[in-house]
């Protein structure tokens, strides 16, 4: 049985009020003021030293559409999110200790986790809330309590490794990396998906293939008399987290041999306009030059001189999927299609000039574009289907890239409106009437 909306809020606040006084010391009554179960106003800024200024991301926090008040704000607010935000603030304004608050940011982060899953898996109440599958306020309250966590000043000393290793504990915690535990007796499944990005551009957008990821965790599916458990992670569109090696740490537990070991890990990520993409072939290396990641990055290559993470395993130029593509292929997802994707953009062995190849790679060449393209979505890709091959080779992997997400034409200002909603249903539709299909 799942809880309404208002009763998890309450068992979460009843929660953090039990943790704060386990971490304090101090009766639960002391932890924080009478008033704090409510949280509706902003959250306490005492122990917050806003000079200090956030990432590239944490600094679109404020940003509006034409000079208007702050987007992220707004779907905050509209999402519910505001509230834990402001709940996680008042906490951290009152731990005592070191050891304390890496109790209360990892907790946290897998309740902000746990939030967004159950939210995005049932129907959303009030006149103007954020439909269930929008996917934008976990990433919008992700970044709020990251920013919370740079500026903090506790009474105790925090030295620069030790923050940041708290920043890290709650990225993990609140993607659902650090709670993908599966039960025992079920087939299992591992789902993932990525943050909204290109923000510059337009401030207002989601990724759907966050929303499929949300909508999923923790689902039981039974297929033709199998039961299927589904966990989901979310990643990042982050160079930096990619060569600190967080999709390796996501997916290599659940390709190692014991009770977490998955029977298909399928990644995704959003794609192009009106399409399914079913990846084939995954490149080594980055070569997109046109757009950096979140915090304004770049990758470091281009589609004539691809670059290699540093962090990139040892593995081949080309790695393939091994996901039942040809029957996902014949999946109907209206008003979408679907398609097998073999198409790449390689340097042939002994040439310098890169060549599009409609049918795979050719022997000897390098990797400048994968099926997936040259940016994070085809590193995902390739990063999943290596950890295939060094633990589990006989593995069902590979990578979905779903149609992309786009407002009404008429629509330059608003949040949200009736086309991207119908929109972000029916790719989020789509996405699980492809995985049934691969689990047939």
């Amino acid at each position: 049985m799942r809880l309404r909306p208002s009763s998890f809020h309450r068992s979460l606040v009843a929660g953090a009020l039990a943790l704060t006084a386990v971490l304090s010391g101090a009766p639960i009554a002391q932890a924080l003021p009478a008033t704090a179960p409510a949280f509706r106003g902003g959250p306490v800024t005492g122990c917050l030293d806003h000079s200090i200024v956030g990432t590239v991301e944490e600094q679109r926090l404020s940003r509006g559409v034409n000079g208007g008040p702050s987007v992220p704000a707004e779907i905050l607010r509209r999402s519910g999110f505001d509230r834990q935000v402001a709940l996680f603030t008042q906490l951290l304004c009152r731990v005592p200790s070191r050891q304390a608050a890496a109790t209360l940011v990892r907790t946290q982060g897998e309740a902000l986790w746990r939030t967004a899953t159950q939210r995005a898996q049932r129907a959303q109440q009030g006149t103007d809330a954020l439909p269930a599958t929008d996917d934008r306020g976990l990433y919008w309250a992700r970044i709020s309590m990251a920013l919370a966590l740079r500026q903090w000043q506790p009474a105790f000393g925090l030295g620069t490794t030790e923050r940041a290793n708290l920043i890290r504990s709650f990225e993990y915690a609140s993607r659902g990396i650090t709670s993908t535990r599966f039960t025992p007796g079920v087939r299992k499944i591992l789902v993932t998906g990525f943050d909204p990005f290109t923000l510059d551009a337009d401030i207002r957008i989601g990724n759907p293939s966050g929303a499929n990821a949300l909508t999923l965790d923790g689902q039981r599916w039974r297929v033709n008399g199998t039961t299927y458990e589904i966990q989901t992670v979310m990643f990042p569109v982050r160079y930096t987290d990619f060569d600190e090696n967080m999709v390796e740490n996501a997916l290599a537990p659940h390709y190692r041999p014991g009770p977490q070991h998955a029977d298909l890990v399928m990644t995704a990520s959003q794609g192009r306009v009106g399409i399914f993409d079913l990846e084939v072939f995954n490149g080594r290396r980055r070569s997109v030059s046109s757009i950096g990641d979140n915090n304004n990055l770049w990758g470091g290559g281009t589609i004539s001189a691809p670059v290699v993470s540093p962090s990139m395993p040892t593995g081949p130029e080309w790695l393939t999927s091994s996901l039942p593509l040809a029957r996902m292929a014949q999946t109907e997802v209206p008003p979408f299609r679907t398609r097998v994707n073999t198409s790449v953009l390689e340097i042939p062995a002994g040439e310098t000039t890169p060549v599009r190849r409609p049918d795979g790679p050719t022997a000897g060449s390098i990797a400048s574009e994968g099926a997936g393209g040259g940016y994070l979505s085809n590193e995902v890709a390739y990063r999943n289907t290596l950890q295939r091959d060094l633990l589990d080779p006989s593995m069902p992997a590979g990578h979905l890239h779903v149609p992309v997400l786009s407002f009404d034409l008429a629509n330059k200002t608003a949040i949200t409106d009736p086309t991207y909603e119908a929109n972000r249903d029916a790719i989020v539709a789509g996405a699980h009437a492809i995985l049934r299909s691969a689990l047939s």
